[in-house]
């Protein structure tokens, strides 16, 4: 599922001193050892070019403005019998990474991409990862290069994956990109993007997929306290992961008809649309009965409601049974769909941020081609699932999140909130959620009477602590009617 996505500006001091303290408290790695410094820098200066030569596909970018790890770059155009040719470069990591040294295990420990709101925590040492592995503009690169066919209706009729040198030949933000396709000046490759994108979309309607184009957050200093302000995708955002989804995809369906793979599967909580729900009226949102979740999902305006922009980042809570599953042989899983997407899916386009991309691709090249895997491939595959699980993304994530939202209301301790109680955590000793209105912070409450899910609530903020190294950095007291 994407991640939230949170920023700093300003000095805001006080705030990253506590987001220090928490990579302190998580243990996350400073920098890199010097031998894994090293091969790096060999790695970079000798990688290991394929012979197929893809340099005149005039490929693009869509990145975050200042990103140098780009994993993906993209190329469309119309296929002469009708419908569309999608050609897509991903990052070839194992062209510079050689198993078992001393890069590979760094990669294994560390597994992906730490992201916080002030800073990020690399897979790979940057003379790679944003350096001679990244498809940055006007470098010629080792890349996996994927041609997707599509027909008119956006389905995928083809696909094909090889090694291939690579140059992208434009770099794009996502404000410049959706600027370009909305004023009618893009070129045809990036126009197409919208064209293409749209149809994905609603060929995910049909299937019963939902994608969450979570807004990002910014912590803006205002005085003495701070500001939560929400940024929500444009529309070229989503076109551009419907590229990386239909990867995605094909990929799955590829190691699936091979036998041999990993996938992406997510599953939903019990009650996890019913604690939506009392979020959704927390927010003063109206979600009749008879609208679906991905209804109610496809209706929101983040962009101009910064309610809505809150209730898509608790809507990441209904899918939280995720799990990479390895098979072989032909031995496939009895539960294989990714819920959010609705079909099989597996992670293979951000082989730079996320260890598991890597090895997917090799499957896929071994597949297309109808050889068998490298050997280092088949023999990590069965530890695959156990490497990824000790991914600390989430755990970054939610602790990132409590810090930011502690900061946000540190200087207003005494202060009363109107809210709702999104989930009851401890009936015995009157423990719950609180989703506040205004700000949009979610807290721990405690009372000293019972408390109803989803009911409204009146609460006083009793601690705002973004040092404090628990759990309750945000705590309130429920003041009763």
């Amino acid at each position: 599922m994407p991640r939230r996505h949170i920023h700093v500006t300003g000095a805001a001091e006080d705030l990253r001193a506590a987001l220090r303290a928490l990579r302190t408290r998580m243990q996350v790695p400073a920098g890199f050892p010097p031998a894994v410094l090293a091969e790096a820098e060999a790695a970079a200066a000798s990688p290991r070019l394929p012979d197929h030569d893809a340099t005149d596909i005039p490929l693009f970018t869509i990145d975050p403005p200042g990103s140098r790890d780009l994993d993906q770059a993209m190329h469309i155009a119309r296929r002469p019998g009708g419908g569309y040719r999608v050609h897509y470069a991903i990052a070839d990591v194992a062209a510079f990474v050689t198993p078992g040294g001393a890069v590979d295990k760094e990669a294994h420990k560390r597994v992906e991409t730490l992201y916080f709101p002030d800073e990020k925590i690399p897979l790979h040492p940057s003379v790679l990862s944003e350096g001679a592995a990244s498809l940055l503009p006007d470098q010629t690169v080792p890349a996996l290069l994927w041609r997707l066919d599509l027909d008119a209706d956006g389905r995928q009729v083809a696909v094909d994956v090889r090694r291939a040198r690579v140059r992208s030949h434009l770099r794009l933000d996502y404000a410049g990109a959706q600027q370009l396709i909305e004023t009618g000046t893009a070129g045809e490759p990036l126009a197409l993007l919208k064209t293409v994108g749209m149809l994905r979309e609603a060929l995910e309607v049909k299937r019963g997929g939902v994608s969450l184009d979570l807004p990002e957050q910014e912590v803006v200093e205002n005085g003495d306290s701070y500001t939560l302000v929400y940024r929500a995708p444009r529309a070229v955002d989503g076109w551009n992961e419907q590229i990386s989804l239909l990867t995605g995809m094909a990929a799955a369906d590829l190691m699936i008809a091979e036998g041999t793979g990993i996938l992406r599967t997510l599953g939903t909580t019990p009650d996890g649309v019913e604690k939506l729900r009392h979020s959704a009226q927390a927010l003063e949102i109206a979600w009749p009965h008879h609208v679906s979740y991905a209804e109610l999902i496809r209706s929101l305006d983040p962009a101009n409601n910064p309610q809505h922009a809150a209730f898509l980042l608790d809507a990441t809570g209904l899918f939280q049974k995720s799990a990479y599953i390895d098979f072989a042989d032909g031995h496939l899983p009895d539960s294989v769909v990714h819920a959010a997407i609705a079909d099989e899916y597996t992670h293979c386009t951000a082989p730079l941020r996320r260890l598991v991309d890597r090895y997917v691709g090799e499957l896929c090249l071994a597949a297309v081609a109808g050889q068998e895997p490298p050997a280092w491939v088949k023999d990590a595959l069965t530890a695959l699932p156990a490497d990824m699980d000790r991914g600390r993304g989430k755990e970054a994530d939610r602790e990132s999140m409590d810090v930011v939202e502690a900061a946000l209301l540190k200087n207003r301790i005494g202060q009363v909130f109107d809210g709702f109680v999104i989930d009851i955590k401890d009936t015995a000793n009157k423990r719950g959620v609180v989703h506040l209105k205004d700000p949009a912070v979610v807290g721990t409450v405690k009372s000293r009477q019972a408390m109803e899910q989803g009911k409204p609530v009146r609460v006083k903020l009793k601690k705002a602590d973004p040092a404090d190294p628990g759990r309750d950095k945000v705590l309130f007291d429920h003041v009763p009617e």
